[in-house]
């Protein structure tokens, strides 16, 4: 059964252009392989609300897709082990 998610994750604001893109294509073509991407959406360098390991920006990337929910708990395990990323949600849509 598929359902729909939507996530947002960080990447590190000091790496530069190349290696940013690297990070996103790398999830990008892992949603690509499980699951349908409907959309990703670059936000850019923005300000966070707070701190995350000593950063007070971070590079925003939003993501839409539909995929079966075994699949969540491989992009979360990714997520956790890719350290360019500095935070992630991921979260059911009720569209």
């Amino acid at each position: 059964m598929l359902r729909k998610y939507e996530s947002i994750f960080i990447v590190n604001p000091e790496l530069d252009e190349e290696a940013t893109k690297s990070i996103i294509d790398k999830i990008k073509n892992l949603v690509e392989s499980e699951a349908e991407l409907e959309n990703i959406d670059e936000w850019g360098k923005r300000k966070l609300a707070y701190q995350i390991n000593y950063h007070s920006e971070g590079y925003y990337v939003l993501m839409h897709f539909v995929a079966k929910p075994e699949f969540i708990q491989e992009l979360d395990r990714v997520y956790k082990i890719t350290e360019e990323i500095i935070k992630y949600i991921i979260v059911k849509r009720k569209d």
